[in-house]
């Protein structure tokens, strides 16, 4: 009897918490899109590897994926792979990646080596995460990717590694 009754608040305690996170979802929907709207997105202006300011809005009018993400980051590490691979294929199609570092340039430019980046590397440092959060990362936990299509608008804000296949539905209904 005692195990029914432990088994029933467990199960009563993960239907509430799942019920709070799908009410703050519902609820943040409207300020989330309002903070992740893609001009606050093309507007941001951050250094690359090489120290050299990059404007996002210079890929205004292509698909643009912009992950945030940082080398000791085990989820960020397993999904960037597939971005290069979508990034070599479709990239000529109107697909651009940029990578948000939230890391020393030093150590992004060895991991951008390691990982044969095709596509730009920025450096946002440690104060990235608060950049993200402002974007619609509430918790500031990595990774995060948001994706812009050719009119401006965000169409995805992905907390956690991005699914191949939504990834995929995505791009091929902005393309």
């Amino acid at each position: 009897m005692t195990k029914r009754i432990g088994l029933a608040f467990v199960a009563a305690a993960v239907l509430a918490l799942g019920a709070g996170v799908a009410w703050r979802h519902f609820m943040s929907d409207g300020a989330q899109s309002a903070a992740t709207n893609g001009a606050t997105v093309l507007a941001l202006v951050l250094p690359d590897v090489a120290g050299v300011d990059q404007r996002l809005d210079q890929w205004k009018g292509k698909i643009l994926v912009v992950n945030f993400w940082a080398t000791w980051c085990e989820p960020c590490r397993e999904e960037m792979p597939r971005f290069v691979t979508l990034q070599r294929q479709l990239g000529e199609k109107g697909l651009q990646f940029v990578g948000i570092a939230i890391d020393q340039p030093d150590k992004a430019r060895e991991f951008a080596k390691e990982f044969e980046l095709n596509y730009p590397t920025l450096i946002g440092g440690y104060g990235a995460i608060e950049l993200s959060k402002t974007l619609g990362n509430d918790i500031g936990a990595l990774p995060f990717t948001l994706v812009v299509n050719r009119a401006g608008s965000v169409v995805l804000a992905q907390l956690g590694p991005v699914k191949d296949d939504q990834l995929h539905a995505i791009i091929d209904k902005s393309l």
